[in-house]
């Protein structure tokens, strides 16, 4: 197992893809490639990373280099043209010199640049993936934060409801149109105008998408339009309705009209009333 470890970390891998390795070398690493699935997955990787190197690095030819070429391949078979070919034949004063022999290291050198520089950029990939992880993260808390701020700031509301002594609470009890467990519990505050439905403890039919509760005030005798809601078991906040200017009501009445609220109440609808 270690053997094979060496021979991927060696660099050879990546000259064969590069093609620079000599038929020995590339015999040899298909021979392990075929009797070794991590050292075929490994080249496999180096000839997917090196193609994705070339196109992202790829440089587009400049427009006039096709006519500069081939006006070049034209002066040149010209020239050829015009040889003289009965000339005498030149005489053979080449010298042969003797091959240097092959110094691999720059080779696998360069070969171990090459794994080096794809094993940064995917460390750069992995590191870019985790920063935009952490900005949702950071992003998910600062939501929660808000929301958090919100319900406090909600919570500190309804405190100051309860603690304000020119509150008034009282309970809807049921008509004949209700259920016997429905039940509305409004606050209203004659000095500052305010009427408050306590959403927690609201005890009603469902309504459905057409329809909404609609509270009103009974002043000397006439309804005064408070404002619609909905009948939402998940709700536990207090919702503010519609300010009211009367110092002193007949009562309080909850009726189920269309969608976005009647000018009149639809008194056979009548599902709650309280007095105080």
């Amino acid at each position: 197992m270690e053997d094979i470890k060496a021979y991927i970390e060696s660099g050879i891998l990546e000259l064969y893809v590069l093609g620079d390795v000599s038929p020995e070398e590339k015999l040899q690493v298909e021979t392990m490639a075929s009797k070794h699935p991590s050292i075929k997955a490994e080249l496999d990787e180096i000839e997917l990373s090196m193609e994705m190197y070339a196109e992202h690095n790829a440089v587009e030819p400049a427009e006039n280099l096709k006519s500069r070429v081939l006006n070049s391949i034209l002066t040149n078979f010209s020239d050829d043209y015009n040889f003289d070919t009965k000339a005498a034949p030149a005489i053979d004063n080449v010298v042969a010199f003797t091959a240097p022999k092959t110094n691999n290291f720059y080779k696998y050198a360069f070969a171990a640049c090459l794994a080096l520089l794809i094993a940064s950029g995917i460390a750069l990939m992995n590191l870019y993936n985790k920063l935009q992880e952490s900005t949702t993260q950071l992003a998910a808390l600062q939501v929660d934060k808000q929301h958090f701020a919100n319900r406090v700031n909600l919570v500190e509301g309804e405190l100051s409801v309860l603690r304000d002594p020119s509150f008034k609470f009282l309970k809807l009890n049921p008509t004949v149109h209700a259920p016997a467990t429905a039940a509305v519990t409004i606050a209203w505050s004659p000095v500052k105008k305010k009427v408050m439905i306590d959403m927690a403890n609201v005890k009603m039919p469902a309504n459905d998408k057409d329809h909404q509760y609609q509270l009103w005030a009974i002043v000397a005798g006439k309804p005064v339009d408070l404002g619609v809601f909905d009948a939402n078991p998940d709700s536990t906040d207090m919702k503010e309705m519609k300010t009211i200017a009367a110092v002193k009501t007949d009562a309080f009445a909850v009726t189920l009209e269309p969608r976005g609220g009647s000018v009149n109440p639809t008194m056979d609808q009548m599902m709650v009333l309280g007095k105080f």
